[in-house]
């Protein structure tokens, strides 16, 4: 059975994440300890809240090194897919640069921001997104987006095409929440698990 940790700095949903994976029968450990993140199998890295606080939180428990060292498959959601970036715009804030990309405010000329809700993502590639159909709704809440870029790997448009998923080595990184986004949601947890 996988060691699976998720890595709690104190700016994740943490819990939903973890009944996500025990609805999948595994058990999850919940950690902020180097040694026991660097000794994982798989590593999830959520993250809601503000990119530079949640910065300044990993910075503070020694998890910068440690993230940017991993050899596992490693998920980042939401704001965690976020801070795997170059650079956010969200308080001007250097990210840990697994992928070499900026985070963009959403313009606010008539859109609702946060984009909040349900969308449908497309245009799916790699084993994350294996037993989903194009067009699926998964569930976002975001203030900030990653742009469609060489590893993308899942887009969804509001109104134009932004990376809903990343993809680059043992990286992942999902905008939306698979913990929030039903079977759909399960289903690539259960990808990311069995990768």
């Amino acid at each position: 059975m996988s060691k699976v940790v998720i890595i709690d700095y104190g700016a994740g949903n943490v819990r939903s994440v973890k009944f996500a994976c025990e609805r999948l029968g595994l058990h999850a450990e919940l950690s902020s300890d180097a040694e026991t993140i660097a000794s994982a199998d798989k590593l999830i890295f959520p993250g809601q809240g503000e990119a530079s606080s949640s910065m300044i939180a990993l910075e503070k428990y020694g998890l910068v090194e440690v993230i940017k060292a991993a050899k596992q498959p490693f998920l980042g959601i939401c704001l965690g897919m976020q801070m795997m970036c170059e650079y956010s715009e969200e308080n001007d804030t250097k990210g840990l640069g697994l992928f070499p990309l900026p985070v963009k405010l959403f313009p606010g000329e008539g859109l609702k921001v946060p984009h909040m809700g349900w969308n449908q993502i497309e245009n799916l590639q790699t084993p994350l997104m294996g037993g989903l159909e194009e067009k699926e709704y998964m569930y976002f809440v975001h203030s900030y987006y990653v742009p469609d870029s060489e590893w993308t790997i899942a887009k969804a448009n509001y109104p134009k095409p932004f990376s809903a998923a990343l993809h680059k080595d043992n990286f992942y990184g999902c905008q939306f929440h698979p913990e929030k986004s039903g079977t759909c949601g399960q289903q690539i947890l259960k990808n990311f698990i069995e990768l």
